[in-house]
C-alpha cells in the first residue's frame, strides 16, 4: 500500500507539470504566441468521432485533425494547434505504422499500404486492425487514444500464426518545416559532461541516426533489414538513449512534439539530421522474438507541449512510466 501511494504522488507531481504546459492552450487561455488564432470555443472531447470514408476526426481543445485521412493507415494528420494555428504534421502523418519487419523478412513498402479496417470504441478510441494476409502471418491492431487535450497514447498489438524471430513495428511521425530540432534522450551526453541528457541530432553526427537501447539490440539494427528495398536506409548508430524518449521543436513558438515509450517495449530511436527536409521521429517497437500463438504488446505517448524545460519533459515520462506499470531507469 505504501508504494501504491508513493506511486500515485509521484504521478501527480509529474502530470502537474504536463498540465501546467497543456492547460494554458486549452480554450480562453492566452495563445502562447503573437498573432495566433483564438483558441476553440467548442467544449474539448478527449475522444474522436466517426467520418465519411473511413476516418475519424477529433477537437481536443487543444489539437483538432484527422485519423486515417480518405481511410489509409496513416496516423494522425490534417492537425493542427487550435491555440497558435501552427499545423504539426507533413507526409505520412504522426504516429503511423510504417515498415514492419521480422527476421530477415520485409513486410510490403510499409503498414500504410495493408488492407484494414476500423472502429470507433465506445470510450471514443479508434481500433485499427490488419488482418492476416497472404503474405503475413501475422494480426496486427493498433488502438489510439486520447487521454489529456494534447496527449495520444498508442497501444499495438501483434498475434502470430507462427514464431516470428527479431519482430520490428517501425512508427513514424513527420512534422512540418518548423519542427526543426530532434533531441533524443541519451545515457551519456558530451554536452553534459558524460552525463544523461538530450542529445541534438546535428548533421556532424551523420545523415541517418538510430540510437539503441543497448548494445544488444545492435545486431538487429544491422541484421541486413535495413538494406532492403525500396528506400534502405544507413543508420548510423549513435550513443545508447537512456530511455526511449525524444522531442521535435520548433524553437520559434517553442512547441514541442514529446514522443516516449516503456523501455521494455521500444528497443530504438532514430531521426535524420535535425534539419533535413523529412522532418522526422521514428520508434522501433518490440525488437524481440513473438511467440505464434501468443500475443504481445507495445506502447507509446506522444504529448504535445508549450516550451517545455528538459527536466518537464523528463517528468513526463516518468509519469507515464508509471501509469503503464512498466519499470524505469530515471533516477
Amino acid at each position: 500500500m505504501r508504494t501504491q501511494r508513493i506511486y500515485g504522488w509521484l504521478i501527480a507531481v509529474a502530470m502537474g507539470s504536463v498540465m501546467k504546459m497543456v492547460e494554458p492552450l486549452s480554450a480562453g487561455a492566452a495563445p502562447p504566441t503573437p498573432g495566433a488564432n483564438p483558441p476553440s470555443n467548442q467544449p474539448a472531447r478527449f475522444g474522436f468521432t466517426s467520418s465519411e470514408n473511413g476516418e475519424f476526426q477529433f477537437d481536443t481543445g487543444v489539437l483538432r485533425g484527422k485519423l486515417r485521412a480518405g481511410g489509409r493507415s496513416l496516423g494522425l494528420s490534417s492537425v493542427v494547434h487550435i491555440p497558435s494555428g501552427l499545423p504539426l504534421d507533413r507526409s505520412n502523418g504522426l504516429f503511423s505504422h510504417y515498415r514492419v519487419f521480422s527476421g530477415g523478412t520485409r513486410y510490403g513498402v510499409g503498414a500504410w499500404d495493408w488492407p484494414s479496417v476500423a472502429r470507433l470504441l465506445e470510450d471514443g478510441a479508434v481500433e485499427v486492425r490488419w488482418p492476416v494476409a497472404t503474405n503475413r502471418t501475422f494480426e496486427m491492431t493498433a488502438t489510439y487514444r486520447w487521454t489529456a487535450p494534447a496527449i495520444l497514447d498508442l497501444e499495438t498489438m501483434v498475434k502470430p500464426g507462427v514464431d516470428l524471430p527479431g519482430f520490428e513495428a517501425f512508427l513514424a511521425s513527420y512534422f512540418t518545416d518548423p519542427f526543426t530540432n530532434s533531441l533524443v534522450y541519451v545515457r551519456s551526453s558530451p554536452g553534459e559532461g558524460g552525463r544523461a541528457g538530450f542529445l541534438a541530432a546535428t548533421k556532424a553526427l551523420g545523415d541517418w541516426q538510430m540510437f539503441p537501447r543497448d548494445a544488444s539490440v545492435v545486431p538487429l539494427i544491422q541484421d541486413g533489414r535495413w538494406t532492403r528495398e525500396p528506400n534502405p536506409v544507413n543508420w548510423v548508430v549513435m550513443p545508447e538513449m537512456r530511455e526511449p524518449l525524444a522531442m521535435r521543436r520548433d524553437p520559434r513558438s517553442g512547441l514541442t512534439a514529446v514522443l516516449m515509450a516503456p523501455p521494455t517495449d521500444c528497443f530504438a530511436i532514430s531521426t535524420p539530421y535535425e534539419a533535413e527536409g523529412h522532418r522526422s521521429l521514428y520508434l522501433s517497437l518490440f525488437g524481440r522474438g513473438l511467440k505464434g500463438g501468443e500475443e504481445s504488446r507495445a506502447r507509446a505517448r506522444l504529448v504535445i507541449a508549450s516550451s517545455p524545460t528538459e527536466q518537464e519533459v523528463i517528468a513526463m515520462a516518468r509519469a507515464y512510466y508509471l501509469t503503464t506499470g512498466r519499470s524505469s531507469t530515471f533516477r
